[in-house]
């Protein structure tokens, strides 16, 4: 059975572009920066959930605080090479303040085989980063998306 996601890319032409990304939290992530980012997104069931109201949803759960409004444009649907599939929804986020936070919890036992369980934020932290450092920084079945937003982009400085 396929795992489905979807997220929200925040945009801002300044003067080059940039995107809005997360610091993935817990203790796996805690040392890593290099592949140990994520657009904001989590799971939802296409049965009984549209995949853009996912995404607001999961941008509210994660960071704690409402997104832009804003037209969304759906750049595509990326696959994992565990199989599972994310939807990307690329917004202008140039109004948008990356600040006020409240970052949404898990909870795992920790340490490992410890038999405790403790709670850690999903996200530890939220930055603008250019498209290539967004690339290197996001999680490798994510980085399709900046190639997608960047071809976007390029189209429409086009028309």
């Amino acid at each position: 059975m396929v795992v489905w996601s979807a997220g929200l890319l925040l945009y801002r032409l300044t003067p080059a572009p940039e995107v809005l990304v997360a610091h993935m939290g817990g203790p796996f992530w805690a040392k890593k920066d290099a592949g140990a980012w994520s657009i904001p997104k989590g799971e939802f069931d296409p049965e009984t959930e549209g995949a853009l109201d996912a995404a607001h949803r999961e941008f509210r759960e994660e960071l704690g605080v409402e997104p832009p409004e804003t037209p969304w444009a759906e750049l595509g649907t990326f696959a994992y090479s565990s199989g599972k599939k994310v939807v990307v929804f690329a917004g202008d986020g140039a109004g948008f303040t990356a600040s006020g936070f409240t970052f949404g919890t898990f909870e795992m036992v920790w340490p490992p085989r410890s038999g405790k369980t403790a709670a850690f934020p999903e996200v530890d932290r939220v930055e603008w980063m250019g498209l290539d450092a967004a690339r290197d920084a996001l999680v490798k079945g994510q980085r399709p998306a900046i190639d997608a937003l960047a071809a976007a982009l390029e189209a429409s400085r086009g028309a």
